[in-house]
Order: C-alpha cells, then sequence, then structure tokens
C-alpha cells in the first residue's frame, strides 16, 4: 500500500491536482489541504487520477470539499479523468444543495439583503411575463389552426381535471354550504328571519365560495399535477428532445393542460355551486326552513348575472393554475428534489395568484355595480 499524496500544477488560469497512492479512511488528506495551495488565479481545476490507486469513500469526501469550495470561488472543477465511481459519488453529493441555515459567517446589510430580495422578484416576474406571453402566442396559434398541439392530448388531460376531480370537489362544496348556512343561521334565528339562510348560501356560493374553492382544490391537485409531470420530463432530458425536434413545448406540453382547465374549471364551477346550495338546504332544514322555500328563496336571491361573476372567476382561475404549475415545471431543475420543489412552488404561486385575482375581481364587479 503507497501512501496517499497529491501535487499541484499550474499554468495561466489553469491548475491541476494530480492524485497518486492509495486513499483509504484517516489517511487522506481534507479538502482544506487540498485546496489551501491552489493559486487564486485559478478559473479551471482539473483533477487527474492516472496515478491513484486504491480509495474509499474518504477521497468523494475530500473531493466534495473540494468541489464546493470551487463553487464558492466560481472555479470550474472537471472530474471527467476521474473513475466513474467516483464521478457517480460527487455528482449524487452536489446535485441536491446542502441546507443552509439562518445565521450566517457574516450578516449581509440590510441593504444588500433588500436589494438581493428584490433582484429575485424582478427576475421570477420577467420569467412569469416571458411565460406568459409565450402561451398567449401558442393560443393565438391554436386559433388559426396551426399549433402543435394533439386533441388526444386535450380530452386526456379533461378527464384528468375533471370528472377525476368530481370526488373532492363535491365534499368540499358540501362542507363549504353546510358552514355557510350554520354561519348564518347563527344570526339569522336571533331575527327569526331563517329562511333568508338561502339568499346568503346561495349568493356566497355563486359569487364567491364556489369559483375560489374550487381553484384552490384545482391548484392543489391539478396544478401540483402539472409541475411534478413537466419537471420529470425535464429530469428524464424529453423535453430537451422536444426541442431538438423543433417542437415548441409550450404548444405541445402547455396549450393541452391550459384548454383542459379553461374547458373544465366553468362546469366545476356550477357543479360546485349546485352542491354548495344543497348542503346550504341540510342545514336549513333544521331551522324549520322547508325544501320548498330553500327553493324559493335562491331563486329569488340568484339571478344570471350573478352566476355569471362566478363563472367567468373561474375561467381566469383557470388559466393562472395552469400557468403556475407549467411554468413550475418547465422550469425545474435536474434532480429529484428539484421536482419536489417544482410541485411546492407550483401550488403556492397559484393560490397567491387565485387570492389576487379574486380580490381584483371583486374590486371591478363593486366599481360595475354588478
Amino acid at each position: 500500500m503507497t501512501e496517499a499524496s497529491y501535487r499541484l500544477t499550474h499554468q495561466d488560469d489553469r491548475s491541476s491536482l494530480i492524485l497518486s497512492g492509495d486513499w483509504h479512511l484517516g489517511k487522506t488528506p481534507d479538502g482544506e489541504t487540498l485546496t489551501k495551495n491552489i493559486p487564486a488565479t485559478t478559473k479551471h481545476l482539473d483533477l487527474i487520477t492516472k496515478e491513484l490507486g486504491r480509495w474509499d469513500s474518504s477521497l468523494a469526501v475530500s473531493l466534495l470539499e473540494v468541489a464546493r469550495w470551487s463553487k464558492l470561488q466560481h472555479v470550474t472543477f472537471n472530474t471527467q479523468n476521474a473513475p466513474q465511481g467516483l464521478q457517480q459519488l460527487i455528482r449524487l453529493a452536489t446535485d441536491v444543495p446542502a441546507y443552509e441555515g439562518t445565521s450566517k459567517g457574516k450578516a449581509n446589510s440590510l441593504r444588500e439583503t433588500l436589494y438581493s430580495k428584490l433582484s429575485i422578484i424582478g427576475h421570477e416576474l420577467g420569467l412569469t411575463l416571458t411565460f406568459i406571453g409565450d402561451v398567449t402566442l401558442a393560443l393565438l396559434q391554436w386559433a388559426r389552426g396551426k399549433a402543435k398541439t394533439r386533441r388526444e392530448d386535450v380530452f386526456y388531460f379533461i378527464h384528468q381535471a375533471g370528472p377525476k376531480a368530481l370526488a373532492i370537489v363535491t365534499l368540499i362544496s358540501i362542507l363549504v354550504g353546510m358552514i355557510l348556512a350554520y354561519l348564518g343561521s347563527v344570526q339569522l334565528r336571533q331575527l327569526g328571519a331563517q329562511v333568508y339562510v338561502a339568499n346568503l348560501v346561495s349568493l356566497g356560493m355563486v359569487r364567491e365560495m364556489g369559483a375560489l374553492m374550487t381553484a384552490v382544490i384545482m391548484a392543489g391537485r391539478t396544478g401540483a399535477a402539472y409541475a411534478a409531470q413537466l419537471g420529470t420530463m425535464q429530469v428524464n432530458d424529453e423535453i430537451d428532445a422536444l426541442k431538438v425536434m423543433g417542437i415548441r413545448n409550450v404548444q405541445f406540453l402547455v396549450l393541452p393542460r391550459l384548454l383542459a382547465l379553461i374547458f373544465v374549471m366553468p362546469l366545476l364551477c356550477i357543479y360546485a355551486d349546485i352542491i354548495g346550495m344543497a348542503g346550504g338546504a341540510l342545514i336549513a332544514a333544521n331551522m324549520d326552513v322547508s325544501f320548498a322555500q330553500y327553493i324559493l328563496q335562491t331563486q329569488d336571491a340568484v339571478d344570471w348575472v350573478d352566476i355569471s361573476t362566478g363563472i367567468v372567476k373561474s375561467v381566469f382561475f383557470g388559466v393562472l393554475i395552469a400557468i403556475a404549475g407549467c411554468q413550475a415545471g418547465l422550469q425545474c431543475g435536474r434532480n429529484s428534489n428539484a421536482v419536489g420543489m417544482a410541485a411546492t412552488n407550483a401550488v403556492v404561486r397559484a393560490i397567491v395568484y387565485l387570492v389576487v385575482a379574486d380580490a381584483a375581481f371583486n374590486i371591478l364587479y363593486d366599481k360595475l355595480g354588478i
């Protein structure tokens, strides 16, 4: 067994880390030792293992420290000449970034932190606006019949987002209707106006809760699924393969999912409205309000303008959910951790979009007197 050793060579902005001997646990230099003599002018660091003998995981640990040092110093660390097993260990360790706590060695100033946060927000906003522009152009191409969007894909995603979501939409909608009726009954009972619980439930469902709760359900169910599907395709290089074949991702992957939600969301919204009113009727029956009275009050309280306000909301909510999910999936990284983060980001973004859009619609309806 020969002793583990190393040496450094340097030329211009390129350095070479040459390993020799047998590298075993307890007898290998650590990463700090390997990097302390690397010149500051180094931009490229090559790993040379022609003289390397036997080695174990301690070598991978030392080289992992070298890889992290290279990343911090903006140095390209080249391990292509290393043994295949060693390359796989380093790649596996560096694919998932290490967790960084909130405490750091040197605290950034408030100005630097604020600038960094604003830069990230500005960058994300730019990417989102660019993606929305691409989707708009793809929709125009589809309207003219020139988009590479398969009809079979649209029907497949309609089936996935529509009939398979009825169970959870039914459960949530009937509970929301019952909650609205119960909360209203607490006050209306004091005035002897229990019959008006039908007005409260019907207007609350058709104007607000039907569209919003259905959208939240679809954001968590369908938006996350879109992000995970496209993220997995990104990891498997399938999206790159489509680009090589000259197929635009937005037309082939995003547009079918977007069209499916645009078609499904109004139908699910109407279904949620009906189920929510039925849930309210169950509570109203315990308040000595007959089913006939409940139906008559609902007919008097709700008109087609009220129903259309919720349907218009649901269409826009479907667009926002598709944009959030597909954008997160297409911008996914190349490892399993990135797929999980993409699904999480899709749900968070979609819910933020929904709340902001719902507030904007309510303000608009108020100004228009609807």
